[in-house]
């Protein structure tokens, strides 16, 4: 198992390290893409401690991933939060959303955990329309560059650099990545894989179940609030959009295509759908369909994810 688990951190420190050394040899394009494909990464992870680890499937993350968007966003645009102030703040967006829907959501599992997360996930989305004076709604609103700077030991860094973007958003992906690393390996992970194998044993074994899928949804809310407040901030654009059932789809695909459960998938699933979105549509208008003929031969050549199968066949050969 130790020999397993230093394995796991040669490799985070591998993919890392050809992160960092990329963006010298990236254009400007692929450059911004990749900065882009880190913090969405980073809410599949928060999407991964949910579903993957501990088999809460939701549709309804969207809405934790809008939380961090609009208190970073607003925390910036109207209370003139300094940059670090308001990812802190769409992480505790994130946070306090995930344990109201989780202390209620909860109470349900299956298919009826399903529903009620995307029924509360549409009442955040609509709620960001009604209140469409503050929200700016569909059409959203820009984040001004002057307020988008972070000011370290006298030097001032402005996030609409490409070069800080793009380690601003490494340093997010790493942080979220070796956490959820740390966290599988950890006493309250392997609880949470016992959860999601068998929900009934792990009770029966003396676990409050309800309370560690009551941490795991915080956990996983948290990220994906803080992965939105980066994305707002990263990027300068906040809108309803974010909060709709499409970028719940989004991350449980993001999620499925990397690998369930894994902690490299969301990275590799959600640069797979983004170059291939950016592909099909380049091609087509029909892109969609497209893009949905590839992700179900996808699925049916790596049926546990690109990652999952390729460390089920791997084993198979070093077996």
């Amino acid at each position: 198992m130790s020999g397993v688990l230093s394995n796991r951190w040669l490799l985070a420190l591998a993919v890392l390290a050809v992160l960092l050394v990329a963006q010298v040899l990236l254009p400007p394009y692929h450059h911004t893409n990749f900065a882009r494909i880190m913090v969405l990464a980073s809410f599949a992870i928060g999407y991964n401690i949910a579903f993957g680890y501990t088999g809460l499937l939701s549709l309804g993350h969207a809405m934790f991933f809008a939380a961090g968007i609009y208190a970073a966003g607003l925390g910036a645009q109207e209370l003139g939060l300094s940059m670090p102030a308001a990812l802190a703040f769409g992480a505790l967006g994130g946070l306090v959303l995930a344990l109201a829907v989780g202390l209620i959501a909860l109470r349900t599992s299956g298919v009826a955990f399903l529903i009620v997360t995307l029924m509360f996930a549409q009442a955040v989305f609509l709620t960001t329309l009604y209140f469409n004076e503050v929200t700016k709604g569909d059409e959203g609103f820009v984040i001004a560059e002057a307020l988008r700077r972070i000011e370290i030991g006298g030097a001032e860094l402005k996030l609409s650099d490409p070069t800080v973007r793009y380690n601003v958003a490494l340093a997010l992906f790493a942080l979220c990545y070796l956490a959820s690393i740390a966290l599988l390996h950890s006493p309250v992970g392997r609880v949470l894989v016992a959860v999601r194998e068998n929900e009934q044993r792990t009770r029966m074994l003396g676990y409050n179940t309800f309370g560690y899928k009551l941490l795991a949804m915080v956990i996983s809310g948290t990220i994906s609030g803080l992965a939105g407040a980066a994305y707002a901030l990263l990027f300068a654009y906040v809108g309803s959009t974010f909060a709709s059932t499409q970028y719940s789809i989004y991350a449980l695909l993001w999620v499925l295509l990397g690998g369930l459960g894994t902690t490299l998938g969301p990275l590799i699933g959600t640069g797979l759908m983004s170059y291939l979105v950016d592909f099909a549509s380049d091609v087509t208008s029909s892109y969609l369909i497209v893009v949905g003929v590839v992700l179900v031969v996808l699925v049916l050549a790596f049926p546990k994810g690109v990652v999952g199968t390729a460390i089920e066949r791997w084993g198979r050969l070093r077996s």
